[in-house]
């Protein structure tokens, strides 16, 4: 009799899409993280140049086109002052992928992976698909993670951590001294620390740092993608940047499951990476406004925030029934259980949309709110 894998049967759908496909048509979607402006028109040009000129016809190395691998490894030593060369990259469908690939490559079953809660719900879900065995760990107060709790929760069983800094679902953005800790503790117990760093251009207060700037060994993997900061989240084009010996093990996974990074996909997003970078600027100062109208319109409602330095997400404390009266008048949000144990009592709130829209989602708040106290 046919029957599922237990790795398949330990994961459900994703709480973030359920609420998304239980929405009205005329509902305020403040629950995806779809950035609502356009993919750069010289990313798209680029994307066209190669599909018209026949470059884009055929497979792509395995590891993708050596021109991003290139503008990708430059990108690595302008923005995070790290030697990544061409050969320890891999583009990926997506950040997904290439998470998908750290997580398969070094974690065997039953063995532990220490993340966030709340957390991106793909940590866990791509955790138990490994055969892997998950471990949340909760946050600080203001949504951040401590080194300190992540080192007491390692045992000879840890396979990986999982950083991830500006942060989905909470906006937080870690400190230097934290992300030189995560390092530290990458290399003195031996354990993979595995940096999401997808939203890293998307900061306003503070500073993005990666663990890979301070970790002395190759116990680092920084997984990243265009799909945030250019706005590009439907080319699906990420990446994996690692030492050789485990580029090399993440390749393995990846030349089975997707052979190469759809390669339309791959030249846009060596376009977007190497243009002008006006566009990333103008977002990231649009969401900086938004950010500010949503906190202060949370904080009129009598709901308490924590301020989120980066990304485009806000986690506030909401009482019970908050989040089903919100949902009621079709304004979409996520409860905060979706990502995690730790999350119960929170909601996320994307503001990846326009001002207006949130303006008028903050009112139907304001009476949800009212309404459940």
């Amino acid at each position: 009799m046919s029957e599922f894998s237990n790795r398949v049967e330990q994961v459900s759908i994703s709480g973030i899409r359920e609420v998304f496909e239980a929405a009205g048509e005329d509902a305020i979607n403040l629950g995806i993280g779809q950035p609502d402006f356009p993919t750069p028109d010289h990313a798209k040009q680029a994307a066209i140049e190669a599909i018209e000129s026949g470059a884009a016809d055929a497979y792509t190395s395995n590891k993708g086109i050596r021109k991003l691998r290139e503008a990708i490894s430059d990108k690595h030593e302008r923005d995070n002052g790290v030697s990544v060369p061409p050969e320890n990259v891999i583009a990926t469908a997506g950040g997904s992928e290439a998470l998908h690939l750290a997580m398969e490559a070094h974690v065997d079953p039953g063995q532990e992976v220490v993340f966030p809660d709340p957390g991106f719900v793909s940590y866990d879900a791509l955790t138990r698909v490994a055969g892997g065995t998950p471990k949340p760990v909760p946050l600080r107060d203001d949504l951040t993670l401590d080194p300190e709790t992540v080192e007491d929760a390692l045992t000879d069983d840890t396979a990986a951590f999982v950083v991830n800094s500006p942060s989905n679902p909470t906006g937080a953005v870690q400190s230097e001294a934290d992300m030189r800790e995560f390092a530290r503790i990458a290399d003195e117990h031996d354990v993979l620390c595995i940096s999401d760093e997808v939203y890293e251009h998307i900061v306003f207060d503070g500073e993005h740092h990666s663990p890979m700037e301070y970790a002395e060994t190759d116990n680092v993997v920084v997984v990243n993608a265009c799909s945030k900061t250019y706005s590009m989240t439907g080319w699906r084009l990420g990446w994996v940047a690692a030492s050789e010996r485990r580029i090399e093990r993440m390749l393995r996974v990846h030349q089975y499951v997707q052979a190469c990074a759809s390669a339309p996909a791959q030249y846009a997003a060596y376009g977007a990476l190497t243009g002008p970078q006006d566009a990333v600027d103008e977002m990231v100062a649009a969401f900086e406004k938004r950010r500010d109208v949503l906190l202060d319109g949370l904080d009129d409602a009598g709901l308490e925030t924590p301020r989120p330095e980066g990304a485009f997400y806000a986690m506030p404390k909401v009482p019970e029934g908050w989040v089903d009266e919100v949902l009621d008048r079709d304004v979409v949000v996520v409860p905060g259980e979706a990502f995690g144990e730790h999350g119960a009592g929170y909601a996320r709130i994307s503001y990846a949309t326009g001002i207006e829209d949130i303006k008028e989602a903050l009112e139907v708040m304001a009476e949800a709110t009212r309404a459940v106290r």
